[in-house]
């Protein structure tokens, strides 16, 4: 709830800023790492977003926080691609993964000076393959997302709650113009556990698994939409190719008191541009935009969503790119869901369990 998990922040010591909209929904901010960790409906103190158990209670997250381990306090993070330069120091030897502090949780300083609130990061990073020091500077600013659908007199509003938000993100280059280093910008959005992702495509998409193994039946792949039940234990992820993908990712799941959520991410994919993230034994296979990770391990117990940004750096000739992207989260009946779904996603079978041939294949 709400007020518990901003209760345990600030009796963890941490700075939180929340900021509350005019239609009555709110976001948490979380300086530490750069977060947006809470996304509230004006009816409910409940979170659409994931966050870690540890931030339960005051003891717990002053433990959580005191630790030299990874701060994965949840929600929506900003990472650095590829993958395989920052977080692998021995590349291509894989066995040690190390999130690099500088990057998360970093040094964000908040900007208050406009309407609308910014995050700023400031860091030094190498990439292991090349063995390049860079510097780079990272800002998020945050706005309102107004519903997608608040004009559509078609459908029923009755009890549907509904919270967005709007994330505008910059990343600079500020190292020397020489130089072979290229550096994209990686968002990850972390949801509860269990649910079941769609990512309507352009074309038949073929998801390429980046670790793990799925089950044939959990990622059906139809003409028009990639279909990925998350709910296995262990640790799996795949990937979405730039020329197929549309630039949504909804993600829905039951919750605890009987509703059901669906979380959408809407953002910009530019086939033309530098897709920089590679899988871990394939370092050659560029061009993959949308993402998407299954945990059920020791890391915790959550979904991602995950897209990239086109790379800059001087092999790109490109020293600055800004990206915008909206989360639009609701909160309803399951038969609201499916309207809502079909609205804004898909067409065909919104539902698991409403698969056809014609829908879908298994891969």
């Amino acid at each position: 709830m709400k007020e518990i998990l901003i209760d345990s922040l600030k009796g963890a010591g941490m700075a939180v800023q929340l900021c509350k909209y005019q239609d009555g929904s709110g976001i948490l901010i979380l300086p530490h790492g750069g977060r947006i960790l809470g996304l509230f409906a004006a009816e409910s103190s409940q979170n659409f977003l994931w966050t870690h158990p540890a931030l339960a209670t005051a003891a717990t997250a002053r433990s959580f926080f005191g630790s030299d381990q990874w701060h994965n306090s949840g929600g929506d993070r900003t990472w650095l691609a590829p993958e395989v330069d920052f977080f692998f120091p021995d590349f291509p030897d894989t066995k040690h993964y190390w999130q690099p502090r500088q990057l998360d949780p970093g040094n964000y300083q908040i900007d208050q000076g406009s309407a609308d609130l910014s995050l700023t990061n400031r860091l030094t990073a190498r990439l292991s393959r090349s063995k390049e020091d860079v510097d780079v500077k990272i800002t998020k600013t945050v706005s309102p997302a107004a519903d997608p659908l608040r004009y559509e007199h078609v459908l029923s509003k009755a009890g549907i709650q509904y919270a967005g938000y709007t994330l505008r993100t910059a990343l600079e280059w500020t190292s020397g113009k020489v130089g072979s280093a290229v550096v994209g910008l990686w968002d990850l959005l972390q949801l509860p556990h269990g649910g079941d992702l769609l990512i309507p495509t352009h074309v038949q998409a073929q998801p390429r698994t980046y670790f793990g193994t799925i089950a044939p039946d959990d990622l059906i792949a139809g003409d028009h939409l990639v279909r990925y039940r998350m709910r296995a234990p262990g640790e799996q992820k795949i990937g979405i190719r730039a020329g197929a993908a549309t630039g949504r990712l909804a993600y829905r799941h039951p919750t605890a008191d009987g509703q059901w959520d669906l979380v959408i991410r809407n953002v910009f994919v530019n086939p033309s541009g530098a897709y920089v993230d590679v899988p871990w034994d394939s370092p050659a296979e560029l061009g993959d935009a949308l993402q998407a990770c299954n945990i059920n391990s020791g890391l915790g117990c959550f979904s991602e969503l995950e897209y990239h940004v086109p790379a800059i750096g001087p092999a790109t000739g490109r020293f600055l790119v800004e990206d915008a992207s909206q989360v639009w989260a609701y909160r309803a009946t399951r038969e609201q869901i499916d309207e809502l779904t079909k609205a804004l996603v898909t067409t065909g079978p919104s539902s698991w369990d409403e698969g056809s041939p014609e829908h879908g294949t298994l891969v």
